[in-house]
């Protein structure tokens, strides 16, 4: 029996069964003691004051058809994650030019989308089967370094990793660099919003420096919070899972993998086929409305009116509502990994966004009908665009009397709404954690100091070692310091001392986040409250905004992303060494190669992406919304105080902030509430349902054998068509070749 237990825990869980599970041999000490959570760990149960979920997970265990359907972080570490380490190298040669080459591949991808009418970012399992297919060559294509005689030959052919064997290790450090390449993409939209909307080029050194600078600041939370956000079984990260179970399903059992493969192969052919249909030869498949072609003949209102609630094909076209997309590149695979109880939040969420939105403007509440229903960009009290650049002057700061001339900026109700409900989810956010958290992470913060974590996959990483605190507080300091240099230049318009500042939001910020994000795969937008911040400590200076709130967020998403891959390394046995250096290198890579797309793509798109609607090819609205935020912002004391027409969106962080607390006082008078997995936070901002529902719990076999392999191949197919297409066809490297119009591709 305990020889049967070690292969479920090598192969996963195809070949586990209840009753193999149940038998009395699996409870005795020796084998108890291999469990990932075992009777002496009772202390970990859920909180009685927590969500469903709790913050150390529920250790009963639910078994549908034989399999146990996966339902927790313990779940996941019990039955779906191999502890196996088979203590092949990681870090080689081969490791380091396949990162390096799809860390290009991905940062172009990502830019491109960066202005495209829907933001999407590059399928990192998509990514990580493109290394395995080009790892495998290299291994098989290559000759064994044991055909020849010289040592010498011999010693640099197994340096070069010729005719050797591509292993998991190897493969999770190649993808960890492809998919670190858009972790500077935050500084570059800032540069982006610059060269675009102000017509500003910024010199090399702050190019440089402020890049290195933005890209690297936040990576000492992630070291200093690993106990809390990586060590224990219940942070999962989710949306990362399934590059886990795939490196682990390629390598360790390559005979069962050939018909899996196959299958991906296939969709993914067909996916990138499908792609030239929605995305060049036939457009308007890509946002279906019946209601909108059932009223093509009606009056021009009422054509409007269905536009704004059912339309959605292009940027700030309507909401969407019953809108059927047949372009894989705006559906993706996202929800084929989310826990059911993250997309229950997300659904409720939605549930409140459409009729609040519709009410804000039919009600005509702000002023709302005198602009666009939905837009992201800055408007005049006449209903025209407003124009920035207009009211600043030669060092990009407010002149009072250029603004008192023009008259204040008007946001559109959609932005309104968007700006309040983000403030809801981060006042919401800091909220939730201390309430129902606090006491899980005081657990796991003594756990992690005693070396006592029972999660499996720590205990496996223990002979591995640490990454010394010194070397993130090297890093941090040298960040630091290039952050001052940029600033005390003067050409961000920020001043050092605010600058510190936005550093220490940042961290006060990061491990709220990291924790949601851990428990559930998803997190709270936390920039709003850095322009928020922003608006209050550098008042008039949009720009000094933007690189206040870049330098605060980037702090955020650079803890939540190492500690995410801190994670699949626990997972998968890679050194936290060679995890660190690595997500370095392919940082700093991917943020020079978006700098480079940037320049071309704003230089030759330039008109269409001034334009506040674009088109469906090209849109300039993230950049727009950026620049929207910081500019209201920097007018925060005329457009957002008690006495502004939109204060109620500051008044959101105190209303999100108390929303936790109405949960947890209804878990008090109503107990049977505690079972319902509420998360606030997520709610204040159909394939998912069925995969995570039906196919999960009613088919978790195949639910595990297919659901990620697939909808990485149907991402993967419609990215790289998007890839080719946009410079071959789309003008991202000069003049656009639009197909022909017809009756599919109606001239817009």
């Amino acid at each position: 029996m305990a020889e049967q237990v070690s292969v479920v825990s090598e192969q996963g869980y195809q070949h586990l069964s209840k009753k193999e599970i149940n038998t009395p041999e699996l409870e005795s000490p020796e084998i108890e003691d291999k469990l990932p959570h075992d009777a002496k760990a009772t202390e970990l149960s859920s909180s009685d004051e927590g969500d469903a979920a709790g913050f150390q997970g529920d250790d009963k265990e639910e078994y549908v058809k034989g399999h146990p359907v996966i339902r927790n972080g313990l779940d996941v570490s019990k039955f779906l994650v191999s502890t196996r380490d088979d203590g092949d190298p990681s870090l080689t040669f081969r490791s380091i030019v396949l990162g390096t080459l799809f860390t290009a591949l991905s940062s172009v991808i990502t830019m491109l989308y960066t202005f495209k009418p829907y933001q999407v970012q590059v399928s990192a399992v998509f990514l990580q089967l493109l290394v395995f297919v080009f790892g495998e060559l290299w291994a098989v294509l290559t000759p064994s370094p044991d055909r020849f005689n010289s040592k010498w030959l011999q010693a640099t052919l197994r340096f070069l990793n010729f005719g050797q064997k591509f292993q998991i290790k190897e493969h999770v450090i190649a993808s960890l660099i492809a998919s670190s390449g858009n972790n500077g993409l935050s500084g570059i939209e800032v540069f982006a919003v610059e060269r675009l909307l102000y017509d500003k080029v910024i010199s090399a050194s702050t190019a440089v420096l402020g890049t290195f600078s933005i890209t690297l600041c936040g990576f000492v939370l992630a070291g200093l919070l690993r106990p809390l956000i990586v060590y224990p079984a219940e942070m999962v990260y989710w949306s990362t899972l399934p590059q886990v179970i795939l490196f682990q399903s390629l390598h360790f059992d390559r005979k069962a993998n050939k018909a899996r493969l196959k299958k991906f192969v296939y969709a993914l052919t067909g996916s990138a086929i499908w792609e030239l249909f929605p995305a060049y030869i036939i457009p308007w498949v890509g946002g279906v409305s019946i209601f909108c072609l059932a009223s093509m003949g009606a009056p021009t209102s009422t054509r409007t009116t269905f536009s704004n609630i059912f339309g959605g094909a292009s940027s700030n076209e309507g909401m969407g509502l019953l809108n059927f997309s047949f372009d894989w590149q705006y559906i993706q695979s996202a929800y084929l990994s989310f826990p059911l109880k993250q997309q229950f939040n997300t659904w409720i969420g939605y549930l409140i966004w459409y009729p609040a939105q519709l009410g804000l403007y039919y009600s005509n509440k702000f002023d709302a009908k005198k602009y666009p229903f939905m837009s992201t960009a800055l408007y005049a009290s006449n209903g025209t665009t407003f124009s920035t650049v207009n009211v600043l002057n030669d060092h990009g700061i407010v002149d009072e009397a250029k603004l008192h001339a023009i008259g204040l900026p008007h946001l559109t109700s959609s932005t309104i709404w968007g700006f309040f409900t983000q403030n809801l989810g981060i006042g919401a956010l800091i909220s939730h954690v201390l309430l129902f958290y606090a006491k899980d992470m005081a657990l796991a913060w003594k756990q992690a100091r005693s070396r006592k974590q029972p999660d499996p996959h720590y205990q496996g990483m223990l002979k591995y070692k640490e990454v010394p605190l010194w070397w993130y507080l090297v890093l941090a300091i040298l960040s630091i310091v290039a952050g001052i240099i940029v600033n005390a230049k003067g050409e961000t318009t920020l001043p050092v001392w605010a600058y510190i500042v936005a550093l220490i939001l940042g961290a006060f910020i990061a491990p709220f986040s990291c924790i949601l994000y851990g428990l559930y795969g998803t997190g709270v937008s936390t920039n709003q409250i850095s322009k928020m911040v922003a608006g209050a400590v550098v008042p008039g200076r949009p720009l000094a905004g933007l690189y206040f709130a870049s330098w605060s967020h980037q702090v955020i998403l650079l803890a939540v992303n190492l500690a995410n891959w801190l994670k699949v390394g626990q997972y998968t046995k890679v050194s936290h060494r060679v995890m660190f250096a690595t997500q370095i290198y392919g940082t700093l890579l991917g943020a020079a190669l978006n700098y480079a797309v940037m320049i071309t793509i704003v230089t030759n798109q330039r008109e269409i992406l001034l334009d506040p609607k674009g088109n469906s090819v090209w849109s300039g609205s993230l950049i727009q919304s950026l620049n929207s935020q910081a500019t209201t912002w920097a007018l925060a004391k005329d457009m957002y105080s008690l006495h502004g027409d939109y204060f109620i969106v500051p008044l959101g962080l105190l209303i999100g902030f108390a929303l936790p607390f109405v949960h947890w006082g209804l878990n008090r008078l109503f107990p049977l509430t505690r079972k319902w997995p509420i998360n606030t936070p997520i709610i204040a901002i159909m394939p998912g349902r069925i995969t995570m529902v039906w196919l999960r719990r009613r088919h978790p076999g195949i639910y595990n054998k297919y659901n990620y392999l697939i909808g990485a191949a149907l991402d993967g197919g419609s990215q790289i068509v998007i890839f080719i297409l946009s410079f071959a066809v789309f003008g991202a490297g000069g003049k656009p070749r639009p197909f022909p119009t017809w009756w599919g591709n109606p001239q817009r």
